[in-house]
């Protein structure tokens, strides 16, 4: 055996029949590899499930809310990275160790082949993991999603689709038309005027149509015609005995009034969305960096394993 050819860094004994066994095998040893990917995701899941009570306890009912998230966020953010580290150099380390030993190869190459393997256990763990996680993940987005799109909305189910079907039954029994339409026809104050007989003020007035007049309108966002504004204002000078300019000028308040609340509603469903989009752009950054030091950890664990099964 040529002595030049013998690595310093990987010594071994010439006489050993397992290391002869093996001098002409492959430059990967598949089999090291599989188990070391197959160790580092099931060490992931212990660490990972570990991870999430860690977190749920580090919340305090005592602090505020944004306080609570961004520390919650932080705290999840060092765990998942330390998560990458730890259970990717455990991979690369079972990886290095366990696969076969190389005759007539020199440190480089001999290096090289360790990271090699290294990297391939983390590929494997990770791809495993993923296909394992997928479906979890994706159930919690749903449910992120769907949670946050309730807390946007505020509990208001006015929506375009609903303002373009018309559907001013439903609407007229949501937030904020129904108060809107309440207010329309409240009576002034000291008041005494009665309904009809065997009627009430409540029941003579035509709710549906007016939702209908007003969704009608705020879709496209213009202002009532002259003729629905004529039609309202009679309407609420009927039921509440207002003068026609007083009623009118009830009829054109309430109408603004429900447009600046769609306005709003509008405007706080857009800045949910757009901080759900910085949240998982700032998530898939880290989610990034982790697999990052993942794949670095697994590699440089794999020579030390490697220096070791050359012994």
């Amino acid at each position: 055996m040529e002595s030049a050819k013998i690595p310093t860094d990987y010594p071994f004994s010439a006489n050993d029949p397992a290391t002869f066994a093996h001098r002409y095998g492959g430059a990967v040893s598949w089999e090291a590899v599989f188990a070391g990917g197959v160790g580092a995701a099931a060490f992931a899941l212990i660490l990972l499930t570990l991870g999430t009570g860690l977190g749920l306890t580090s919340l305090s009912p005592w602090s505020s809310g944004t306080a609570n998230a961004k520390a919650f966020g932080f705290a999840a953010v060092i765990w998942v990275c330390v998560t990458s580290i730890l259970t990717s150099g455990l991979g690369g380390y079972l990886a290095g160790r366990l696969r076969r030993r190389w005759l007539d190869v020199d440190a480089d190459e001999m290096h090289f082949r360790d990271t090699a393997h290294g990297f391939l256990s983390w590929a494997v763990a990770t791809l495993f993991t993923a296909a394992i996680l997928t479906s979890a993940v994706s159930g919690i987005a749903r449910i992120g999603a769907q949670t946050a799109a309730a807390a946007a909305s505020g509990g208001a189910q006015i929506t375009t689709e609903s303002m373009q079907r018309g559907n001013a039954v439903a609407g007229i029994n949501t937030w904020p038309l129904g108060y809107l339409i309440d207010s329309l026809f409240r009576m002034p104050a000291g008041a005494q005027i009665a309904p009809a007989a065997g009627t009430s003020v409540r029941s003579a007035v035509p709710r549906a149509e007016i939702a209908r007049i007003f969704l009608n309108s705020a879709a496209t966002g213009d202002q009532l015609s002259p003729e629905d504004t004529a039609y309202l204002s009679q309407l609420v000078a009927q039921q509440t005995g207002l003068a026609p300019a007083a009623a009118q000028a009830r009829v054109t308040t309430t109408y603004t009034r429900l447009l600046q609340k769609i306005s709003a509603l509008d405007t706080a469903a857009k800045q949910a969305a757009d901080k759900a989009r910085k949240a998982a752009i700032g998530a898939s950054l880290w989610l990034f960096v982790s697999l990052l030091m993942g794949a670095f950890s697994a590699s440089l664990m794999a020579t030390y394993g490697g220096r070791a099964r050359q012994l």
